[in-house]
């Protein structure tokens, strides 16, 4: 997108510029049943060479459709404890380790 406003940098220098601005990442995606729902949470890691790196933090799984054709399912933590906890810590936010429990189901 970038690219589109007349900025010429090297794609490397921007993927990094990319990588230093964002946190997280959240994918929403309209399912089966029409609608949108968030379905995963990643957080940008850094980089790796010119490849920008992320890990998942949360993802939704379908478990089916219910009888009125809307999509069940769950929200379940991958284990992994996002690095950027310590900044939400800063402001003041409390967020329990347990919800990064991956034995979890959050609804």
């Amino acid at each position: 997108m970038a690219g589109y406003g007349g900025v010429t940098m090297a794609s490397e220098a921007m993927r990094a510029q990319i990588s230093s601005a964002i946190m997280a990442v959240i994918q929403i995606a309209r399912l089966n049943d029409g609608r949108r729902k968030l379905v995963s949470l990643q957080e940008i890691t850094g980089m790796e060479g010119d490849i920008i790196t992320m890990q998942e933090i949360y993802r939704f799984t379908q478990t089916g459709i219910a009888p009125d054709g809307s999509v069940k399912g769950f929200f379940r933590a991958t284990g992994v404890r996002p690095k950027f906890m310590d900044r939400i810590k800063s402001y003041g936010i409390a967020v329990p380790d347990e919800t990064f429990d991956p034995s979890l189901i959050y609804e």
